[in-house]
C-alpha cells in the first residue's frame, strides 16, 4: 500500500497547466477522450518506473513520444503489409517532432488521421484481393512466400507490396485447398462410419441440415472481408484505445492502457468468475457460435442451450431483441453479460435442427460462474520405482496466480487458499514428494506468490521490490510454519512468468526447491499496478468509463540481489522443449527493462538441495539421451527453428503436399515405435476444488490429455495435425516424475525435512 499511497501522490502533484507550443486542432468528441489521454500521459511521465518525460530522448534522436507512435504504427500494421514506407515516413516527418505536444494538449487527431489512412490501406488491399482471387493460380511454381514479416522492412512501393501480397495471398489459398481436401476426405469418412453405424441400428432419424460449404477461394476473400468490417466498427473510442496502448506500451511491454471492456474483462481473469451464462463463444459466419458451456453454469443448467447454436438476437429481459449478426464478439459479449439475477433472451439457430433458418428464443437467468479450468488442480500419482516399491508423488497444476477479493478486501478465492486445500488433501494420500506444475503458468497476483512461498518456507523476505525513486523493500512471509516440508520440485518453461518465477526463485534460493524444465523461464521482473484513469482526472472532467492504466512501478528482486528481468530464473536440471527457444520470453518483447541488481538480504535457508542437484541432473542426462520421446523432441525443435530462419512457405502443390505427407509419415511412424514400446500406462488420483473433501478420487489416465477450455483453432489448420486418438504423450512430466523419484530415495528411508536440511546449514547473506 505504501508504494501505491506515493504514486497517486506523484500523480497528483504533476497535474499541472500545459500550453503546447504547438498542435494540431483536435477533431471534436466532446474533449473527453482528449483529457483522458492527457491524464494518461501525465500518469505515465510522473509514475511509470522509469519517470521519462515524453519528450526525453531515449535512444539517439528517438523521443519517448516518437517511439509511442512507432509502437502504434506496429500495433495496427504488425505485419507490414499495409502501410508502404512512404506512408511511414510521411507520418514521422508531420507527427514524429511534435508528438509530444500533441499527447499532452490530449490531441488525437494524428492518431485519427493515421487510422482513417489505414483504413483506406486496408480497404483497398481488400478490393485488390478480390480481383487477384478470380485470376488463375497453377501452383507449380519454386517461389516461396514469407511468413512473418514484422522484423522485415516496410514494402518501399506499391509495386513491391504487391508482389509481397501476391506470394501471401497464393499461400493462403494454396493452404486453404489442402485443408478443404483434408476436411472432404474426413467428412466423407464419418459419413460411412455413421452409415454403418445407422445400418447396424437400423436408424432412420434424419440428420440436421449443414450450413454451405465454403469454396476456398470463399473462404480467403471471407477472411479479409471480415478484417475490414471488423477494422470500420471501430469508433473513435477504439482508436483512442489502441493509441493509449501504444503510449503505455512504449514505455515497456507489460504497461498497458485498458479501456472499461478490458479492465472488466481483466477483472474476471483475476477473480477467476464472471456473472453471466457460462457460455464460450467465437465468430462463425457473422454469428456468436457456442463452442463450450461452463460445466455448472446457468446455460448449462438449464439445459436448452447446445454447444454449436448460433446466437442471431439478444434481449435484455423484457425489451425488444436486438440483432447481433456481423457484431463484433465483445459487443455481443457485452449484451450477453449482465447483473446477477437479471434474465437475458437470445434468439439462436439450433445446431440440432433440420431446419437451419427455424429461429428459437431461449431465456436464462445470470448468475455467477466460476471458471473452473484455471483453478489449481492436483493428481497422486504412483511410480513404479527400481526396487520394484510404489513411490507417491503428488502433482499440482497452477495454471495462473489467482485471487478475488471479497468486500472486506480478503481473498475470498485465491491461489494460496486452493493450493493449500489441494495440498492438505496429498498429504492425506500420504505422498512422499511434490511436484508443482507453473509450465505456462504467465503469472498473476504478486501477493499470492509471496503467500504461496510460505507454504514451503519458514518465515522469511520472499522477493524485494525497488520504486521509481530507488528505495528498495523486502516482502516477507511471516507465518513460520510450513504445510510442507518433503521433497519439493517446481516444474517451469520459457513460458512461465511473473509470479511463477517469483515463486520459483525464493525456493531455489531458499535451498528449498529444485526447478526443472527449460533452460530459463520468461524474465518477467517487473511489477505493475492497477489505477483507475477518472481517479486522476480533472473535478469537472471525471469519467466512470475512462479505463484503467495497468502502470509499471517496481521492479522485483531475488532474496540474493538478483533479477528475473530478462534472465528469469535458470533451472537446475534441463529438459529438451520446444519452448526453449530464444524468441520466446522478456528479451523477445518491445521495449523490455533492463537487468540489474541490489544487495541480498539476509535469511535462513529452508534446505540444501543445492547438494542432490549435481547427481540428479547426472541420473537425467543419462535418462534423457536414451530417451526416444526427447529425441523426438531435439528433432521437431531443430525443424522448428529451421522454419523460423527459413520464414518462407513453399508456393508449389506438389511441395507442400510431399511436406504433409512427410510430416504424416514421421508421425505414424512415431505411433508405431510408441505401441512397439507400449506407454507408460500411468494413471492418477484426480484432486480437484470440488471433490478435495470427497471419500473417494476419482482415477484418470495420464495417457489422455487433460481437458482444457475451447481456444480458437487456427483458420485452415494443417491437415498433418495429429488425429485426437493419439495417445497423449508428455516427456518432460514423466522426467519430472523420474527426477522426483531419484530425489527422494537418495534422502534415505527417513526423509530429511526442510527444517532438519536447514540446521546443518549456515544463514546466506
Amino acid at each position: 500500500m505504501k508504494s501505491f499511497r506515493l504514486t497517486a501522490l506523484a500523480l497528483a502533484a504533476s497535474f499541472a497547466a500545459f500550453a503546447p507550443a504547438h498542435a494540431d486542432k483536435p477533431e471534436k468528441d466532446g474533449n473527453r477522450l482528449g483529457e483522458v489521454t492527457q491524464t494518461v500521459a501525465r500518469m505515465l511521465e510522473s509514475a511509470h518506473f522509469s519517470r521519462q518525460r515524453l519528450n526525453n530522448e531515449v535512444e539517439p534522436g528517438v523521443t519517448q513520444a516518437r517511439k509511442a507512435l512507432d509502437r502504434y504504427l506496429e500495433l495496427l500494421d504488425y505485419n507490414r503489409l499495409f502501410f508502404t514506407q512512404a506512408d511511414i515516413d510521411e507520418f514521422t516527418s508531420k507527427h514524429g517532432e511534435w508528438i509530444h505536444e500533441d499527447i499532452l494538449a490530449g490531441n488525437l487527431k494524428p492518431a485519427y488521421d493515421i487510422y482513417d489512412r489505414f483504413i483506406s490501406r486496408v480497404e483497398a488491399r481488400v478490393s485488390w484481393i478480390g480481383e487477384r482471387l478470380q485470376g488463375d493460380f497453377t501452383f507449380d511454381s519454386d517461389r516461396t512466400a514469407q511468413i512473418n514479416r514484422d522484423k522485415l522492412p516496410w514494402p518501399v512501393s506499391e509495386a513491391e507490396a504487391d508482389k509481397i501480397w501476391s506470394d501471401r495471398l497464393e499461400a493462403e489459398l494454396l493452404q486453404a485447398i489442402i485443408a478443404d481436401q483434408a476436411l472432404e476426405e474426413a467428412a466423407a469418412k464419418r459419413s460411412e462410419e455413421a452409415a454403418n453405424e445407422k445400418a447396424e441400428t437400423k436408424e432412420t432419424a434424419e440428420a440436421p441440415a449443414s450450413p454451405p460449404k465454403r469454396t476456398p477461394i470463399e473462404t480467403v476473400s471471407k477472411r479479409y472481408e471480415r478484417l475490414l468490417k471488423t477494422l470500420q466498427e471501430e469508433n473513435r473510442e477504439d482508436q483512442a484505445t489502441t493509441f493509449l496502448s501504444a503510449l503505455a506500451q512504449s514505455y515497456d511491454p507489460h504497461s498497458e492502457y485498458m479501456s472499461q471492456r478490458a479492465l472488466d474483462n481483466f477483472n474476471i481473469q483475476m477473480g477467476l468468475s464472471l456473472v453471466g451464462i457460462g457460455a464460450v463463444l467465437r465468430s462463425d459466419d457473422g454469428y456468436a457460435k457456442i463452442v463450450e458451456l461452463v460445466p455448472g453454469g446457468p446455460a448449462d443448467r438449464g439445459g436448452k442451450l447446445k454447444v454449436n447454436d448460433r446466437i442471431a438476437a439478444v434481449a435484455q429481459d423484457d425489451e425488444e431483441f436486438e440483432d447481433v449478426v456481423d457484431m463484433k464478439l465483445d459487443r455481443v459479449v457485452e449484451r450477453i453479460r449482465g447483473k446477477k439475477g437479471t434474465t437475458v433472451r437470445l434468439q439462436v439457430l439450433p445446431a440440432a435442427s433440420p431446419d437451419p433458418s427455424k429461429l428459437e428464443v431461449i431465456t436464462i437467468v445470470r448468475d455467477e460462474v466460476q471458471l473452473k479450468d484455471q483453478q489449481a488442480k492436483a493428481q497422486v500419482i504412483d511410480t513404479l520405482g527400481a526396487d520394484g516399491a510404489d513411490t507417491r508423488i503428488g502433482w499440482i497444476t497452477l495454471p495462473s496466480f489467482y485471487a478475488n477479493m471479497n468486500q472486506r478486501g480478503q481473498p475470498a478465492r485465491s491461489t494460496t487458499k486452493d493450493v493449500s486445500a489441494l495440498l492438505k488433501r496429498l498429504k492425506k494420500e500420504n505422498i512422499e514428494g511434490l511436484i508443482i506444475d507453473l509450465r505456462r503458468d504467465s503469472g498473476g497476483s504478486l501477493d499470492e506468490a509471496i503467500r504461496l512461498t510460505g507454504l514451503f518456507i519458514p518465515k522469511g523476505p520472499v522477493v524485494q521490490a525497488k520504486d521509481t525513486d530507488g528505495n528498495i523493500n523486502p516482502m516477507t512471509d511471516s507465518d513460520p510454519s510450513a504445510l510442507w516440508e518433503g521433497p519439493l520440485i517446481v516444474l517451469m518453461n520459457r513460458l512461465s512468468a511473473s509470479a511463477s518465477e517469483i515463486f520459483a526463485a525464493a525456493l531455489q534460493d531458499y535451498g528449498r526447491g529444485i526447478v526443472v524444465g527449460d533452460e530459463q523461464s520468461f524474465g518477467k521482473g517487473t511489477v505493475q499496478t492497477l489505477i483507475d484513469v477518472q481517479r486522476f482526472m480533472p473535478f469537472f472532467a471525471q469519467d466512470r468509463e475512462a479505463g484503467a492504466v495497468k502502470l509499471t512501478i517496481q521492479k522485483f528482486y531475488r532474496v540474493k540481489g538478483g533479477s528475473t528481468q530478462l534472465r528469469g530464473v535458470a533451472s537446475d536440471i534441463v529438459l529438451p522443449s520446444l519452448t526453449d527457444q530464444e524468441d520466446v520470453g522478456e528479451g523477445s518483447l518491445k521495449n523490455p527493462l533492463g537487468y540489474d541488481e541490489v544487495p541480498a538480504r539476509q535469511f535462513t535457508p529452508a534446505g540444501n538441495v543445492a547438494a542432490l542437484v549435481p547427481r540428479l541432473r547426472a541420473t537425467s542426462e543419462s535418462r534423457v539421451a536414451a530417451n526416444p520421446e526427447f529425441d523426438y523432441v531435439r528433432q521437431d525443435y531443430d525443424r522448428l527453428v529451421t522454419r523460423i530462419e527459413e520464414n518462407a512457405v513453399s508456393l508449389n502443390k506438389k511441395t507442400r503436399l510431399a511436406e504433409i505427407e512427410e510430416e504424416k509419415a514421421r508421425r505414424e511412424a512415431r505411433l508405431a515405435e510408441r505401441k512397439k514400446r507400449g506407454t507408460p500406462g500411468l494413471l492418477a488420483m484426480e484432486v480437484t476444488l470440488d471433490t478435495v473433501e470427497s471419500a473417494e478420487l476419482q482415477k484418470v489416465s495420464l495417457d489422455k490429455p487433460p481437458k482444457q477450455s475451447y481456444t480458437e483453432p487456427e483458420e485452415g489448420e494443417d491437415p498433418s495435425a495429429p488425429d485426437e486418438e493419439e495417445p497423449f504423450v508428455d516427456p518432460v512430466r514423466d522426467e519430472a516424475l523420474l527426477i522426483m523419484q531419484d530425489y527422494i530415495e537418495m534422502l534415505g528411508p527417513e526423509p530429511v525435512t526442510a527444517r532438519a536440511a536447514a540446521e546443518d546449514t549456515a544463514a546466506t547473506p
